[in-house]
């Protein structure tokens, strides 16, 4: 699928698939930027992330799907949403056949996001308290 192994940026990732596939990452590069807007996009692993905070969310595409990668404390937390598709310790898979769950993705990357404020919170408290 994709010819270039080592893209910079997600823009270059995205360009290198099908433009069925493009349309899949698009429609969840969009959503992650609309629930975590101020989340840094890079690359990571060969695949688009997100952090705020630490590191938020990975996807990427696949033969056959797309992989989203939000951690196992968010699958966990989804599990119920997400038991329609194949899961493992810390992603989902996305069948290309058919359409992305946009609405519970946008709710798994709040999730995400709430959780990395609330665990940067908690680490800048045991800060100021060993000083």
């Amino acid at each position: 699928m994709n010819t270039d192994n080592n893209p910079k940026t997600i823009d270059e990732y995205i360009a290198g698939f099908p433009a069925d596939v493009r349309k899949k990452l698009i429609d969840m590069r969009v959503t992650i930027k609309k629930a975590a807007p101020g989340a840094e996009e890079k690359i990571s692993y060969r695949m688009p992330a997100y952090s705020l905070k630490g590191m938020l969310v990975y996807f990427a595409a696949h033969t056959n799907h797309l992989g989203f990668y939000p951690f196992s404390s968010a699958l966990k937390e989804f599990r119920n949403e997400l038991s329609a598709f194949r899961t493992s310790k810390g992603g989902v898979q996305f069948p290309y056949k058919d359409p992305l769950p946009l609405n519970l993705i946008q709710k798994i990357i709040e999730f995400r996001v709430k959780e990395n404020l609330l665990k940067a919170e908690a680490k800048l408290v045991k800060k100021k308290k060993g000083k």
